[in-house]
């Protein structure tokens, strides 16, 4: 494995058990104590995943994530004592594909790690050849991982894209929250169905015209959303 899991946490004892479980588990795992640290190592090697401390002596980790989702469109995970429904919803809307939250289990977080890496995955998707819809005005390659709006490509986490693959391989139908969180993030965790909210709103500003008149995903209220784009052929 060339590339490595990028690990920013300024607790060295925190850190020294992560790295441990990480490469029990096979990865190479690279360690910043600093947010500027982390932005230098991301910058020399594009990481695998990130495993992302909110509260780092110099930058915020929020200043980090956003820095790294302009740098690519790998993993990030949030690792955080901040555990308020508001400021894991405020970290999705940031662009992390996932949330954890201290204290918690070394063992979990591998397990949360393997999960991100499998949704990137390139084989994730079903490998069907690509899909547009409204004209040509959004196209969705589950080959490559790659969307385009209007014919310019446009860059998502791979969270956000399970989310609009999912949403878009049934076009029509309705998926509450709770179905998309399984399907997106691959497994059920609670507390996340407003996860799903932030994300939606993350793929909308990128594939919509109008973000607040949706053309393609649609809210229906107290149930969840559905893709309501006319697929082309």
């Amino acid at each position: 494995m060339i590339n490595s899991i990028l690990l920013v946490e300024d607790d060295r004892k925190i850190a020294a058990v992560v790295k441990a479980y990480l490469e029990g588990s096979g990865y190479r795992v690279v360690h910043a104590e600093k947010g500027r640290d982390a932005l230098d190592s991301a910058m020399k090697e594009t990481p695998l995943a990130v495993i992302l401390d909110l509260m780092l002596p110099d930058i915020s980790g929020e200043e980090v994530c956003r820095t790294l989702r302009e740098q690519g469109d790998f993993p990030i995970i949030m690792l955080t004592s901040k555990s308020s429904e508001e400021e894991r919803v405020a970290g999705f809307a940031l662009g992390a594909d996932d949330y954890v939250v201290k204290p918690f289990s070394p063992r979990e977080l591998v397990y949360r790690v393997k999960a991100v890496l499998k949704r990137a995955g390139k084989g994730d998707a079903d490998s069907a050849a690509p899909v547009s819809f409204n004209n040509g005005a959004l196209l969705i390659d589950s080959r490559t991982y790659e969307v385009k709006k209007k014919g310019l490509t446009v860059s998502m986490t791979p969270t956000e894209f399970r989310l609009l693959y999912t949403l878009a391989s049934y076009p029509g139908k309705v998926f509450t929250r709770e179905e998309l969180i399984e399907k997106a993030l691959g497994y059920q965790f609670e507390g996340y169905d407003r996860s799903i909210d932030a994300h939606i709103k993350n793929v909308r500003h990128k594939i919509e015209d109008d973000p607040r008149n949706p053309s393609f995903i649609l809210t229906i209220y107290g149930v969840g959303y559905r893709f309501s784009g006319a697929k082309d052929g």
